[in-house]
């Protein structure tokens, strides 16, 4: 079979931190069959982060939660998937329709977890290891193609284009070259992930009160409101750059920081793939499930309630009403936990 591998197609349309972790699946490939071709099929929000990464040859963009909503849009990637005459899939996605795309393509080599929705469509089925790091996971999938091992950790290559934006802004925030810079991402797809704001603003003040630090706050647009308060309350050590960075943009604005203090999201797996400890916050998910912080260096705060975990992505409300996985984490223990990098 091995000797038939000359074009890859690697799956992952979830959010940006499952691509980020995922995305060294392409140096796998690479030495394992260095002629094959591997390209990454993401959706548009996410496709910036594979940008200058050298084992990537090709990255298919599917808008699947908006322009490409639609089953005509579905048949229509697929076709272009067949067109392309690929002979081995990787799913690292779990969802049905990653599974079924692969299939209806004809991929003659699908690769996939057990636990996925569609895993009848696969052919070469690989045990799900809850008890595993996620990116140990997703390099599992190699096993079938000779895989001996071997991981490595993710990587961002933020360029030439994104050094520039980042001094720019930095630049034109008031951000000082003699500064430490700390980068800090409250916000998260689910409301249940968000460390509480108050503590957040609390714990930047605090922080800027007793160092020589400028607070970067990393997020999406959906996010500003958060860092505006934030910014409200310290004293002008805070720059919001909710929105107006991408995301490999902001994986350079990360690279530049000492430290991140981030919830279970994205900025998280962006900090660890540009170099940049972190301090990661969880709370109604749990490290076991295995999206922690990947390789050394790096600080969890995770309390361990009777109810947690209450779910493997969170929630828009706390089931019980308390939210003390969150609220059970003070401000002054994540001011000692960052003071430590500075």
């Amino acid at each position: 079979m091995g000797s038939k591998i000359k074009k890859t197609i690697v799956v992952q349309t979830a959010f940006a931190g499952d691509v980020v972790l995922c995305s060294s699946l392409a140096k796998g490939v690479k030495e394992l069959y260095p002629e094959s071709q591997v390209t990454f099929l993401v959706t548009p929000e996410t496709s910036g982060l594979l940008k200058n990464n050298p084992f990537i040859d090709k990255v298919i963009e599917y808008d699947k939660r908006k322009s490409e909503k639609g089953i005509r849009s579905l048949y229509e990637l697929i076709k272009k998937i067949t067109d392309e005459q690929f002979d081995t899939a990787i799913v690292p996605h779990r969802s049905f329709r990653s599974a079924f795309i692969v299939k209806a393509a004809k991929i003659p080599v699908r690769i996939g977890f057990d636990k996925s929705a569609g895993s009848y469509f696969f052919n070469r089925i690989v045990k799900y290891s809850s008890s595993s790091h996620e990116v140990e996971r997703n390099f599992s999938l190699l096993q079938n193609l000779g895989w001996d091992g071997k991981v490595y950790a993710p990587v961002l290559y933020p360029g030439e284009a994104e050094r520039r934006k980042a001094e720019i802004f930095l630049g034109e925030s008031g951000v000082s070259p003699r500064q430490q810079l700390l980068a800090v991402a409250p916000g998260s797809v689910w409301f249940t992930k968000r460390w509480p704001i108050e503590y957040f603003a609390d714990t930047v003040q605090k922080l800027c009160k007793n160092f020589n630090i400028k607070t970067i706050l990393i997020g999406g647009e959906k996010d500003r409101r958060l860092g505006d308060y934030i910014v409200s309350v310290s004293d002008g050590e805070a720059v919001n750059a909710m929105g107006k960075l991408s995301l490999l943009e902001s994986a350079e604005v990360i690279r530049r920081c000492r430290v991140t203090l981030t919830n279970d999201s994205a900025p998280l797996h962006l900090s660890v793939a540009v170099g940049t400890p972190v301090v990661a916050l969880f709370g109604p998910t749990t490290p076991d499930f295995g999206f922690y912080p990947w390789g050394s260096g790096h600080t969890v705060l995770y309390k361990n309630v009777d109810c947690s975990p209450c779910g493997i992505h969170g929630s828009r409300k706390c089931p019980k009403k308390h939210f003390k996985c969150m609220r059970t984490i003070m401000p002054e223990q994540v001011v000692e936990a960052v003071r430590k990098y500075l």
